[in-house]
């Protein structure tokens, strides 16, 4: 059988020995959610499913677009003999939303959160060589605040909402650990002193075991030679930490377009100096800083041309349907003249950042908060619960690592007016912003992507802007440096204000353009971009160069990110068409977008 999205899922923490369990599952559809009365837990399920597709999807082949509040899906699988003397891990890479999972009857594991990885440990309940029958109901509530992105709380897509993603939509899978073992290690690059800090967490940091960690050059292409060894005993501190020091003729940075990778080898040796585990990972050395309203990458100013990505797939939903898909939506960005991405109200697979690496592309992570409630948490009933925090830093946590993430955003369009009293949604953009600056002090961080500003130290400001007319963007955004630059101040009244005024951080208009273009559409068929349609090719060109460059020839600009990469479903606004097809002379595009910017000769 052709196992679907086979690749190793987890590519900066790698252990070679793993098993997919990507392929054919039971499936049922529990519509009154009643499932676990009704004994599926220990009972055959009634139909199939194609994991690791959510059963809205074709590749699913299911392909159920109406709500269902839970799904249960089923396998009988033989952990591999060869991993006796090992505990066996059971990992899903992502389900949404609230999941329960059991093996042979047993719970082992629970997590709510539909973007973020869990893991389930089968110790003393499952052995290697054994057959195992895992269970697992996830529940997908329609209303309530949750974490769902653009995921529609209707029965059909409408304006920027998108068909639902439910249950399992990444890869599952085993992998065998010894009983002391590497957790994920946090890499922080240190660019002024030519080293990595590596954070290297054990599940059970015993006296006596030490770690060696290994430095190479290069991957691919690349020459690839040790370059640095270093060893400390594990049992002194709960996460022993390291630096991994560079010689200064081996010192290449990874930057945007120059993505130089090296590979970093941890080993676990145990009393006897055995290895008794053993991981691989990669890291690449950039800096994050900023100077007054400059964000510099390795001390240079880079102006930040990112397009909106939302990472749907037609046939997928969520799921890119392969590796290579993912890889060329980079690709299809980098042709148009993009040197990077703000992902759009996903938290996007992990094999999309090691692309990302790979090729210098550089990428804003953010979380997919907006379809809480209605838009977002905006309005003054609007709450933002403990599990925000709980799964935003879970995304960080996993994604620390990847050199390609150069800023953060834990809230888009929070639209709330200010009043004379704080209210949750100040509570909990402040805990959001402070979780991740205590989670993360290597990079900016953005309090919310557009709309209610509220925390004065954000490291970042920003600005949503869809004026089509040319002559009234210029206006808006072509101020010179000292100026003030254009705020959405102003709530949905058009009277009282939403953000706290702009403190002269750095600044980007970090949602533009938008330019609807399908000149197939029909009179009455559901196609929408922002704006009136351009009658024509040219009009679209002019348009757009004007757009950009208004953004590009102000030096007051650290970048910019226009939507979008794609078209969605009915959003038909995309530099490509849903299925990746090209509307427009790339090269043209990318001639428009890669004159030198204002921002980068002014420092």
């Amino acid at each position: 059988m052709i196992i679907p999205r086979p690749e190793y899922p987890r590519p900066q923490f790698y252990r070679s020995e793993w098993l997919n369990l990507n392929g054919e599952w039971q499936f049922e559809i529990d519509y009154g959610d009643s499932g676990l009365e009704r004994g599926l837990v220990e009972h055959p399920l009634t139909e199939h499913i194609m994991v690791p597709f959510c059963p809205e999807s074709k590749l699913s082949g299911v392909a159920h677009t109406d709500l269902m509040p839970a799904v249960w899906y089923r396998r009988e699988i033989e952990i591999p003999a060869a991993w006796k003397n090992n505990n066996v891990l059971l990992h899903f890479q992502a389900v949404d939303y609230d999941t329960t999972v059991w093996v042979n009857e047993q719970e082992v594991g629970r997590h709510r959160g539909g973007f973020t990885p869990f893991t389930c440990d089968m110790r003393e309940i499952a052995q290697p060589g054994e057959i195992i029958t895992i269970v697992v109901r996830a529940r997908d509530p329609r209303y309530g605040p949750m974490p769902r992105g653009k995921q529609t709380r209707d029965y059909s897509n409408s304006g920027c909402l998108y068909t639902r993603t439910t249950g399992i939509w990444q890869t599952v899978w085993l992998e065998p650990v010894p009983d002391v073992h590497f957790l994920r290690p946090r890499i922080t690059p240190d660019v002024a002193n030519h080293r990595f800090r590596l954070e290297l967490p054990l599940n059970d940091n015993r006296a006596g075991y030490t770690i060696r960690a290994t430095l190479a050059d290069g991957r691919g292409k690349t020459e690839r030679g040790e370059i640095a060894r270093v060893e400390i005993p594990a049992g002194h501190d709960r996460t022993p930490q390291l630096d991994l020091n560079i010689p200064s003729r081996r010192v290449r940075l990874w930057h945007p377009g120059e993505a130089h990778l090296y590979v970093i080898t941890l080993s676990l040796l145990d009393e006897n100096g055995s290895i008794i585990d053993q991981a691989t990972s990669y890291a690449g050395l950039r800096s994050v800083t900023l100077d007054g309203n400059h964000i510099l990458i390795n001390g240079k100013p880079v102006f930040q041309r990112l397009v909106l990505d939302q990472g749907y797939y037609p046939d997928g939903i969520l799921t890119a349907p392969s590796d290579e898909a993912l890889e060329n939506d980079i690709k299809l960005s980098l042709a148009a003249g993009f040197n990077g991405a703000r992902l759009h109200q996903k938290v996007f697979e992990e094999r999309f950042l090691y692309h990302a690496d790979r090729h210098g592309y550089i990428v804003w992570g953010e979380f997919p908060d907006w379809g809480s409630q209605d838009f977002g948490p905006a309005q003054d009933h609007q709450r933002l619960p403990a599990t925000y925090i709980a799964q935003w830093l879970e995304a960080i946590q996993r994604d620390y690592s990847h050199p390609s993430i150069v800023g953060w955003c834990p809230l888009n369009e929070t639209g709330q007016v200010l009043t004379d009293r704080l209210t949750d949604l100040d509570d909990g953009t402040r805990a959001l912003f402070l979780a991740t600056k205590a989670l993360d002090l290597s990079r900016p961080v953005l309090d919310t992507s557009g709309y209610s500003h509220r925390i004065p130290e954000a490291d970042v400001y920003d600005s949503h802007d869809y004026e089509q007319n040319p002559e009234k963007f210029q206006k808006t955004h072509a101020w010179a440096v000292e100026w003030h630059p254009f705020e959405n101040r102003m709530g949905p009244d058009g009277i009282r204000a939403m953000s706290i005024p702009y403190r002269k951080q750095p600044y980007f208009v970090s949602e533009f353009g938008g330019i609807w273009w399908n000149p197939n559409a029909k009179p009455g068929e559901d196609s929408w971009g922002y704006g009136n349609r351009p009658k024509n090719m040219d009009e679209f060109y002019a348009r757009f160069e004007a757009l950009c460059h208004t953004l590009l020839d102000n030096p007051g600009m650290f970048g910019y990110c226009y939507t979008q990469l794609t078209d969605v479903f009915q959003e038909q606004n995309g530099i490509y068409t849903f299925d990746r097809s090209p509307k427009f002379d790339l090269e043209r595009l990318c001639r428009i977008q890669t004159r030198t910017a204002a921002y980068e000769a002014d420092v």
